[in-house]
């Protein structure tokens, strides 16, 4: 997993931290190149996920990202939102 420059996992909660393997197991079976982009920092919303350390963003190499959501979202169950973002995929920890 390719992890940009200047990105910080290790702040990231257990919850959404777990999730980091599956996503990168989903995505290497459909052969997309990706790398997280962002956890808390970068500019965001202030009621962000990221800033509270439960969301990461993966940006995408190419466009099939809508199927690749769909995937991500049925392994990690209600618990979880993944939302497809034109170039990436944001997942954050929501619990309901």
């Amino acid at each position: 997993m390719y992890i940009k420059a200047g990105v910080d996992i290790s702040r990231l909660n257990p919850e959404i931290r777990r999730t980091l393997k599956p996503v990168s197991v989903i995505l290497n079976k459909e052969r997309v190149l990706f790398g997280v982009s962002s956890t808390y920092e970068g500019n965001h919303p202030t009621h962000s996920k990221h800033y509270g350390h439960d969301a990461y963003n993966v940006s995408l190499s190419n466009i099939v990202g809508h199927l690749s959501q769909s995937a991500i979202k049925q392994n990690l169950g209600p618990d979880f939102d993944v939302v497809f973002e034109s170039n990436l995929i944001h997942t954050e920890y929501y619990p309901k």
